[in-house]
Formats: C-alpha cells, sequence, structure tokens
C-alpha cells in the first residue's frame, strides 16, 4: 500500500491516490504514515522537476493531490495522541510582497506543520509591515519567507531589513526558499539560509529549535 501511494502521487493518479488513501485510513493505518508517504511522494516530484521531468503543471497537480489528502488526514490527527505532543517551535511564514505563487509555500507548510511545528501562514503578496507585526505579536523562532518571481528577491531583502529595524531580526531565524533562490540570492536577502526544498526547509527548521 505505501508503495502504491507514493507511486500514485508521484505519477499523477489523482484519483487512484484519493482512493489508495482512503483505503489505508479506513483499514487502520496511522495518519503519519500516510503522511509519510505523501512526504515521500513529493520528494520524487520533486527530483523530477530538477531533472526536467515533470513541469509547473504537475507540481501543481501534486500540490492538490497533497491539500486533498491533507484534508482526509488532519481530522484524524486532530484526534491522535500525536496531535496534543508539544510543538517544536513557532514558524511564521508567506510569500513576500509583489508575489502571488503560493505552491510551494504550500507545500512547505504541510511539511512543517505535520513535522511538529506551529505555522502561521500568513498568504502570498504579504505586505512588509505585516510581517513585523506578526513576529512581533507572535514571537516566533523562525521565519519564512517565500518568492518565485525573481522581483521577490528585493522584498525578502527588504523584509529582512525591517525585521533589523524594529529591534527583531536578532530574536529569529530568517529562511528563504522558492524560485531559483540560492546561496547568492540567501546573502543578498540577509537570510540565515536557504531551503531548497520543503524537507530542507523542516531540517532548517529542526536545527534551528533543537539548538535554542
Amino acid at each position: 500500500m505505501t508503495q502504491a501511494l507514493v507511486d500514485a502521487i508521484a505519477d499523477m493518479r489523482e484519483e487512484e491516490a484519493l482512493n489508495l488513501a482512503r483505503t489505508a485510513l479506513d483499514g487502520g493505518t496511522p495518519p503519519l504514515e500516510v503522511l509519510d508517504d505523501c512526504r515521500q511522494a513529493m520528494s520524487l516530484v520533486g527530483e523530477r522537476f530538477a531533472a526536467g521531468e515533470c513541469f509547473v503543471p504537475e507540481l501543481i497537480m501534486a500540490g492538490e493531490m497533497l491539500r486533498e489528502i491533507s484534508a482526509l488526514v488532519k481530522p484524524l490527527l486532530a484526534g491522535s495522541a500525536e496531535a496534543g505532543a508539544p510543538k517544536l517551535g513557532k514558524i511564521v511564514m508567506g510569500t513576500v510582497q509583489g508575489d502571488i505563487h503560493d505552491i510551494g509555500k504550500d507545500i512547505v507548510y504541510f511539511m512543517l506543520d505535520v513535522n511538529g511545528f506551529a505555522v502561521t501562514d500568513l498568504g502570498v503578496d504579504v505586505p512588509i509591515e505585516t510581517f513585523v507585526e506578526k513576529v512581533r505579536e507572535i514571537q516566533p523562532d523562525v521565519v519564512a519567507l517565500s518568492g518565485f518571481l525573481t522581483l521577490s528577491y528585493d522584498s525578502m531583502k527588504n523584509t529582512i531589513q525591517a525585521l533589523v529595524e524594529a529591534g527583531l531580526r536578532d530574536r529569529v531565524k530568517v529562511m528563504i526558499g522558492g524560485g531559483a533562490v540560492d546561496e547568492q540570492i540567501r546573502a543578498f536577502a540577509g537570510a540565515d539560509a536557504y531551503g531548497a526544498d520543503a524537507m530542507a526547509a523542516v531540517a532548517l527548521a529542526k536545527t534551528w529549535t533543537e539548538a535554542s
């Protein structure tokens, strides 16, 4: 069942993937195991995208399947022992001002959420002042800035600078991701690190919160 679900998601067989997920959950498969299948599938989709074997429409479809399976799983998780576990840390995230892409952000949100973080998603085209207000209000451990378009790089830099000016920058770790974000863009924006994919974002968040 595990490999069948991974393959169905990775191969974009939406109806089959949903049916397999429902069957697994109805049969008593732990919700976290189903989510782990999703993580494996999305990792495979990401590898195929990086290799030029699938494209943005496939990413969008995979993201939609992820949301649909998440809708099946989360009510079960809410009543499970895992749901009562302490959160690993608080994260504020959003797509920066001037950019409305949300697929990558939504996948990162999902992965952080199911890995035990308390995540506040501010949405897309988030004004700089909103990030500052929410960081001051929520006092997160991590701020995650997403952007797909090249114009988002300036917004990332300006958002981080606004945190500096508000006296909040030293209180949080900042990661960026999306599009062609790399080490050069990280240095330009003044972030602590960049996440190449959703699992890299989770690994960074775990490293930072465990060290605090």
